[in-house]
């Protein structure tokens, strides 16, 4: 339950630092804000909801002067890892769209009558309404931003028919689709067929390290980074596509081009996890900086963000190449694997040409002129646990499960965490023996074996991952993270639990 006071104190405050982790109603209108909206509402006419879709099943319809279902999401669905807070990410991803309710609540294991339960307890509604919610966010971008006719603007954003489409943004906006386009500005300069979308952050947001990161992990044809923008290609349920993703004060600029516009919801979703946007920098800091090591580092990089993932398989599988090769040579065989056997992009985009050849397709070619034997084999096994099911790593996946069977299926300890850390948004994870956390604790004049080094992150619990982040953000020279090859055989295959 959301406590009152403490709402309408964030309320009074103005403070857009709680945009997105609850939103404010009010009786006497019939509209629902974000906390920071200036609207000045009498105290007795407030109500407080832990979601947009909770406001709009109460019948309260959005703000036009906030705007809040374009504020940032919550974070606690991405530090959550429990059955809520995994089919809260799913839902963002757009699983309750493509499969139905009954899908959803398969991916979890549960019915789809306790998970309705479950999320009705703890967010106030069912997945259909949080699922019609985002639906109704995707129409008006589609809307706001693109030329489509509004039948088809209907159809890509998930409505199952166009009377369902009218009834929602009216209910939602107060407004009719034709009034919605009327009141956009035009975008000037956008290349036909791209959709640009502003992507809230919470500040402060330090987006040039995320570009340091990706470009020191950077797969020559997937992405590219340039002029202070990154590009790669995406994997999308229908389609490929190409985003554009550049930092700017307050926002992050998403420029999409996408093979078919119903993965807009779903691409928007994968960015924002990818440069871990709906983080909360100050809970963060306010820990880290009250111990004395991090102390200085969060002030010099205060909003310092977890690099997530856009394409998880993606990250399964070349991670596992850089643990399982010494040094540059994961990257360098990553991008010829990408160049023999990768998926050429409908419309490129500079370097950006390909995407990461499948698990399938690895674990059915021919590896050996790339690669050793005892390389050949480990990838190809690996590549076969991810293409049968086995290995999964996704918004609904669970994070201790996922990093034994990684573990177990041949992966290396810390290369197992990372994935967790980044696939899966475990804000918890700490690499005690990867080389960059050495290099970095040795700067600062910190003893590097692993029992002094986890008593000290013990001080940084919930947010290790974050404190790790500040560590190997001391290593400019963007030196790879993992430690010289060490192959673990393949375990027995994993049975489903």
């Amino acid at each position: 339950m959301l406590d009152f006071e403490r709402c309408w104190r964030a309320t009074l405050s103005r403070d857009t630092r709680f945009d997105g982790l609850f939103y404010s109603a009010v009786i006497t209108t019939g509209i629902y804000c974000r906390p920071s909206c200036p609207g000045c509402p009498m105290r007795k006419n407030v109500r407080f909801y832990r979601s947009a879709a909770a406001a709009q099943e109460a019948g309260y319809r959005a703000c036009k002067r906030c705007n809040p279902d374009a504020s940032p999401g919550s974070p606690e669905w991405n530090l959550r890892a429990d059955v809520v807070g995994r089919a809260m990410r799913l839902i963002a991803d757009g699983v309750c769209d493509r499969e139905g309710v009954a899908g959803l609540a398969s991916q979890l294991g549960y019915t789809a009558r306790h998970l309705h339960r479950l999320l009705t307890a703890e967010v106030g509604v069912g997945p259909q309404a949080l699922a019609r919610a985002q639906r109704a966010q995707t129409a008006r971008i589609l809307l706001e931003r693109t030329g489509l006719r509004i039948t088809d603007v209907a159809m890509a954003a998930g409505f199952s028919s166009v009377r369902q489409f009218n009834d929602t943004i009216a209910a939602v906006f107060d407004r009719t689709p034709t009034a919605l386009r009327g009141a956009a500005s035009s975008p000037t300069g956008q290349a036909a067929g791209t959709v640009v979308v502003r992507l809230p952050v919470r500040e402060p947001f330090d987006g040039p390290a995320l570009l340091r990161f990706f470009a020191a992990h950077a797969i020559p044809g997937i992405e590219d980074i340039d002029n202070g923008t990154y590009r790669r290609g995406l994997r999308l349920p229908y389609g490929a596509g190409v985003v554009a993703l550049t930092p700017r004060p307050g926002y992050v600029e998403a420029q999409f081009r996408l093979a078919d516009i119903r993965d807009l919801a779903t691409a928007i979703h994968r960015c924002r996890c990818l440069l871990d946007l709906d983080a909360d920098p100050l809970a963060v800091a306010e820990l880290l900086a009250g111990e004395p090591l991090m102390a200085p580092l969060v002030a010099a990089h205060p909003g310092l963000r977890v690099p997530g993932a856009a394409d998880p398989e993606e990250l399964l599988l070349t991670t596992a190449l850089r643990h399982i090769l010494p040094g540059p040579q994961g990257s360098t065989v990553a991008a010829a694997l990408t160049r023999r056997f990768g998926r050429p992009l409908p419309f490129p985009s500079g370097t950006v040409t390909h995407l990461f050849p499948t698990a399938r397709t690895l674990a059915e070619a021919s590896l050996t002129d790339l690669l050793d034997d005892e390389a050949a084999v480990l990838l190809r096994r690996i590549a076969t646990d991810v293409a049968d099911h086995e290995l999964t790593l996704s918004d609904g996946s669970d994070r201790t499960e996922t990093e034994y069977r990684l573990t177990r299926a041949g992966l290396g300890g810390d290369s197992a965490a990372y994935l967790v850390m980044r696939a899966l948004k475990d804000p918890d994870v700490f690499l005690t023996q990867a080389p960059g956390t050495g290099r970095a604790l040795r700067s600062l004049g910190q003893p590097t074996d692993p029992a002094s080094t986890m008593r000290r992150a013990e001080h940084w619990r919930p947010w290790r991952s974050y404190a790790l982040m500040q560590l190997w953000n001391l290593c400019p020279d963007g030196t790879h993270l993992f430690a010289p090859s060490h192959r673990t055989a393949p375990q027995p295959a994993i049975l489903a639990s």
